[in-house]
């Protein structure tokens, strides 16, 4: 039998039992269309996290430590833990060291204070970061309104999106030229004179601190940016480091702050990186741990991020395979069906001379067909699903000031590969059928009644 005959019989033979091919083709379509909106959605995650981290070009970036401080995830660093801390302090005589070696376009220090924020009587409390405008023109810092700020506006401000709602403003465009107090945390001289604060400071009952309020004007509202801690944006609100070193203030972030000795409260906790490519990273890393600071890098856990990725691929690829086995069932059944049915049409077939091979590819080619079907519907209503899905997860983030986000994308090798993979799982599950089938007795199947 020609190629042209065994596709003519398998499509004649699935178009006389309809409804059933129809049913069975459905379980496909629903298979497949799960597997390929879980696929989808494990790949819109992960080209969104990607996405982000190349549109901050975090991949040039590289945080080093202070002698007091750690990296998020230790584990990474061949550094040994329990040995002696030797790395001098990450002073500005350091820092402009850091900068000479080769492959460092900047080294911005972190500069981060407690202050209390105020607007109205509205109030949040938050780390301040002292942000030089060469880093915000960079493009790190997205901007929903306004502009970066220069080192003649000692008195500007950038704010989060995040801070809008608390500080009532109505949107980001609203909060522009908008007067921002900011209070910081300061020692009360005169407290500490008085015998009787002194005495009440050491019973528990007043602290010598009181507050410094500072006004700024809000010129630009940055985007709410989830992997700050990664590089060096890791607050809220930024002012000039002109505007920092201004302002009267008490530089705790942390409780360990407390115990530093005079020389190490004059150094830095950490410091941002900026490379010149992503190709300096480690040449770049080498140099400063060789010194004994500790390093944190976005493309040193880029290897653990691509797992997790590849283990929620096989998580949902494990979730869509459920319906797909059941379908396999279906076709399974479906051409077992066929073939009691029509097992004194085979023994004619075979009477007349048709081959094992020949009996064998008109229900092989039945099941493909089915797969075939199955898939080019499934991808379609798994695509139409997955942009549902995705239009009312928008529509109930944006109502809360998230902005509107694709969480599924649709690569054209999925398409194919969804495609494929039914064609693939429905071959498979006619396999039996189909062997079952070439090894009819045409004699006892002629005499079947």
């Amino acid at each position: 039998m020609r190629l042209t005959d065994h596709i003519h019989q398998s499509l004649s033979n699935l178009w006389k039992k309809k409804l059933r091919t129809f049913l069975t083709t459905a379980g496909v379509v629903i298979g497949i269309g799960a597997l390929f909106s879980m696929l989808a959605f494990g790949k819109g995650m992960q080209k969104n996290i990607t996405d982000r981290f190349a549109r901050f070009d975090l991949f040039r970036y590289v945080v080093v430590f202070g002698p007091s401080e750690a990296p998020r995830n230790p584990r990474r660093h061949r550094i040994d833990r329990r040995s002696p801390i030797t790395a001098p302090p990450l002073d500005d005589a350091r820092l402009a060291e850091i900068a000479q070696i080769p492959g460092v376009q900047t080294v911005v220090p972190e500069i981060r204070f407690p202050a209390l924020i105020r607007r109205n009587g509205n109030e949040r409390f938050t780390l301040v970061q002292a942000l030089p405008p060469e880093i915000v023109t960079t493009g790190l810092v997205v901007f929903r309104a306004g502009a970066p700020y220069t080192h003649d506006d000692p008195n500007a401000v950038i704010i989060s999106e995040s801070l809008i709602d608390d500080l009532d403003f109505a949107d980001p465009q609203d909060a522009l030229g908008k007067p921002l107090t900011v209070a910081t945390l300061t020692v009360d001289a005169g407290s500490l004179l008085n015998p009787l604060n002194i005495t009440g400071a050491l019973a528990g009952d007043t602290l010598p601190f009181a507050q410094k309020e500072y006004v700024f004007t809000i010129v630009g509202v940055a985007e709410r940016m989830d992997v700050g801690m990664v590089g060096p944006l890791r607050s809220d609100v930024f002012v000039t480091p002109e505007a920092s070193r201004r302002m009267k203030k008490i530089a705790l972030t942390n409780i360990r702050d407390l115990f530093k000795s005079p020389a190490a409260a004059q150094s830095y906790p950490a410091a941002g990186i900026r490379l010149t490519s992503a190709d300096k990273l480690e040449s770049v890393k080498a140099v400063v741990e060789s010194w004994g600071y500790r390093t944190f890098a976005l493309a040193d856990e880029i290897e653990e991020i691509e797992t997790a990725f590849i283990l929620m691929d096989m998580f949902l690829l494990a979730i869509g395979m459920i319906a797909i086995v059941v379908a396999c069932l279906g076709i399974v059944n479906t051409m077992v069906m066929a073939t009691l049915e029509r097992y004194r049409e085979i023994g004619i077939m075979k009477a007349v001379g048709a081959r094992d091979s020949d009996v064998r590819m008109i229900f092989f080619f039945e099941s493909g067909a089915i797969g075939f079907l199955g898939g080019l519907f499934g991808v379609v209503l798994g695509w139409l699903t997955s942009l549902f899905i995705n239009e009312i997860v928008n529509a109930i983030l944006v109502s809360k000031g998230v902005p509107p986000t694709k969480y599924f994308t649709f690569p054209l090798w999925l398409w194919l590969a969804s495609i494929a993979f039914a064609i693939l799982v429905s071959l498979v599950a006619g396999l039996y059928p189909a062997i079952r089938a070439a090894k009819t007795d045409p004699i006892k199947a002629l005499r079947h009644d």
